[in-house]
């Protein structure tokens, strides 16, 4: 579990998250930082980030979120959250659309189902409530739908599937 800043010395937080993504793909990272902008936001979770939250969250929501990481889901703060609903809303991820439903396409029926669920943030337990399935074989899915559409982790699957209108 790695904590980044955005601004750090030598190399900055999100350039340090996009290396580590591509060499230790298994490491799991959040963002904790004081700068909250949509665009930095945006870029973290491009860049492989687990979760994004302000330096100003209390001590349980940081416990919360690293637990949650480390655990293979996604966190984002609530300003976080905002920010990425109103890049979704405001329909700058359209332009993506028709790449998203491209890769989506490759799914089976069973995944695109898993990856909606994803989509609207459910956790792998209520998932498989819905899908009436175990919650280890949702993890199996999840597993398999990230490496199909090569998406480092859970959020950047959510975004996909949001793109391509699941």
């Amino acid at each position: 579990m790695v904590l980044l800043d955005i601004q750090m010395p030598v190399l900055d937080g999100l350039s340090a998250l996009a290396e580590l993504a591509r060499a230790t793909p298994s490491v799991r990272a959040l963002v904790l930082t004081t700068f909250g902008e949509k665009e930095n936001v945006l870029r973290a979770l491009s860049h492989g980030s687990a979760g994004f939250l302000l330096k100003d969250s209390a001590p349980a929501e940081l416990i919360g979120a690293v637990r949650a990481a480390a655990a293979g889901d996604a966190y984002l703060s609530p300003a976080a959250t905002r920010h990425v609903v109103d890049q979704l809303a405001s329909g700058q991820a359209a332009g993506r659309g028709a790449e998203a439903r491209r890769r989506v396409a490759e799914l089976s029926d069973r995944e695109r189902g898993v990856l909606a669920l994803l989509g609207e943030g459910l956790p792998n337990a209520d998932a498989g409530r819905r899908l009436h399935m175990s919650e280890a074989t949702v993890k199996t899915y999840v597993s398999r739908i990230l490496a199909k559409l090569e998406c480092d982790n859970r959020v950047q699957a959510a975004l996909l599937a949001r793109d391509a209108g699941l």
